[in-house]
């Protein structure tokens, strides 16, 4: 898992996140499997690239769930860097053998819909190139709502960690089948 803190559980003790509770939707599956996650909250795509192939070396990784952009895109960050970077980090996981699901963001509305919808494109397009199952967004139907969502509006509190693993669940789980 490489993320940022929305896959490190930001505010919350690292067994309410979401990364911890697919470990425990595995074990209950009956389909275990160890889970590295290396998030680390503040984590951009350059970071993350910068990371990845000492992660790769290290753990021999059979899929990686790479779910970065937000803070590159709340920095307000040039769309076409994010691609670069997210691109390499897909060529470097398949290079390695790995497979990949790729874990897309929304931004505020503030940040027009312009950026908003080309950081929307940027993954949907790098999915399709790279021929990878997409989780559109992360949040969907935690990040607007208040109940499931820190004071700060960005992280999801304990409550809405559920929510956010089946957000991905719902893609990974295919993928989990053909690692078999």
């Amino acid at each position: 898992m490489l993320g940022d803190s929305l896959s490190a559980a930001h505010g919350l003790a690292p067994k309410d996140g979401w990364v911890a509770l697919l470990d425990r939707r595995l074990q209950e599956a009956s389909m275990p499997r160890p889970i590295v996650n290396a998030s680390i909250s503040g984590e951009t795509t350059a970071g993350g690239l910068a990371r990845l192939p000492a992660l790769l070396a290290e753990h021999r990784p059979a899929l990686v769930i790479v779910e970065l952009g937000a803070n590159d895109g709340l920095r307000g960050l040039p769309l076409a860097g994010i691609r670069v970077n997210l691109a390499a980090m897909l060529k470097a996981i398949r290079s390695a053998k790995a497979r990949t699901l790729l874990v897309g963001i929304e931004l505020p509305v503030n940040y027009g819909p312009q950026y908003r919808d080309g950081l929307r494109s940027l993954y949907r397009g790098l999915a399709d190139e790279f021929n990878v199952p997409l989780v559109p967004f992360l949040l969907d139907g935690v990040a607007l709502d208040p109940a499931l969502m820190q004071d700060d509006g960005l992280h999801p509190k304990v409550a809405g960690e559920p929510k956010v693993l089946d957000n991905v669940w719902s893609v990974l789980a295919p993928v989990l089948k053909d690692l078999r």
